[in-house]
């Protein structure tokens, strides 16, 4: 297949493109282009040559800005949602244009919010908060490629666990100096999946006919105060020190939220699919990612 993917230089993005070797890949950048098989492209122009997009199967689409890039102030909430609404509505309206018949389009775990012991699927709602509109602005971005008639997929990641991942960036050195435990009361919700089985869902996707939301998540989500167990065990170090709510509120702000409120997501797509995972607890995803030393 040609496919062609946006935000391939970031962390799923690279790990995708290896993942694909063996398809024809166009990758959308920034820069100046480095390769045969880079063009640049600048989304904030307004539109994308359809033309770039002839013979294309499969448009891939990774765009954003991190979530957890820095305390949340007003106009980094404005860069969240432009980062992501302004590239899906140019790559959208372009795959209309062209006539593509796939676009895979990211999309975020945050559209749930805050669920308290509620299993949530698919078929649930966008939630009220800023993450839950963030993420229904998002994906209603894709519109334009859905009434054109192509297959339109939206992966709803959790937590991605892998080497260099941004969570256990964070976490882990508190876990090696024995700071490690649970955040607020520790039954919130957190909902992840390893690297790779992220890289195989994905693959999956782009390969078959799924459409609509997917959520990208482990086949079970875990309470916070398991993860910093599974986490603890992982690099051989207790989890004893809860960490108040409050504090973690005070190093990151709004974007607290991310940590200490959660949903327990159920991966009904990827199941429905017979998507076959390669890390089905918490503990194998981060010792693949943090291998014992």
């Amino acid at each position: 297949m040609r496919i062609v993917i946006a935000g391939s230089s970031g962390y799923l993005g690279a790990a995708l493109m290896d993942a694909l070797e063996g398809h024809d890949i166009v990758r959308l950048v920034r820069h100046r282009p480095d390769e045969e098989n880079e063009i640049r492209w600048d989304p904030y122009q307004g539109e994308l040559d359809p033309q770039i997009l002839d013979g294309v199967d499969v448009v891939v689409n990774l765009c954003g800005a991190s979530i957890g890039g820095q305390r949340w102030n007003e106009a980094y909430k404005q860069r969240l949602r432009t980062s992501r609404v302004v590239p899906t509505t140019v790559l959208a309206t372009a795959v209309a244009r062209a006539g593509v018949p796939t676009l895979v389009n990211a999309s975020a775990m945050g559209w749930y919010g805050d669920r308290a012991d509620v299993e949530v699927d698919e078929s649930f709602p966008a939630a009220a908060d800023f993450l839950g509109q963030l993420c229904l602005a998002w994906e209603n971005a894709t519109a334009p490629a859905a009434e054109a008639g192509a297959r339109v997929v939206k992966l709803r990641t959790g937590h991605v666990l892998g080497p260099g991942s941004v969570l256990l960036a964070r976490l882990a050195p508190a876990w090696q100096w024995f700071l490690g435990g649970r955040f607020g009361n520790g039954r919130q919700y957190l909902s992840w999946i390893s690297l790779r089985d992220w890289v195989g869902a994905a693959v999956a996707v782009i390969e078959g006919d799924a459409s609509g939301p997917v959520n990208m998540v482990g086949p079970k989500s875990v309470r916070n105060k398991d993860f910093a167990k599974a986490l603890g065990a992982a690099v051989h170090r207790p989890a004893p020190w809860p960490i108040p709510g409050w504090a973690v509120k005070i190093v990151a702000g709004e974007a607290a939220v991310e940590m200490l409120r959660g949903a327990n997501i159920r991966p009904k797509a990827l199941q429905d699919m017979g998507y076959q995972y390669q890390d089905e607890t918490v503990f194998e995803a981060i010792r693949t990612a943090i291998p014992p030393r």
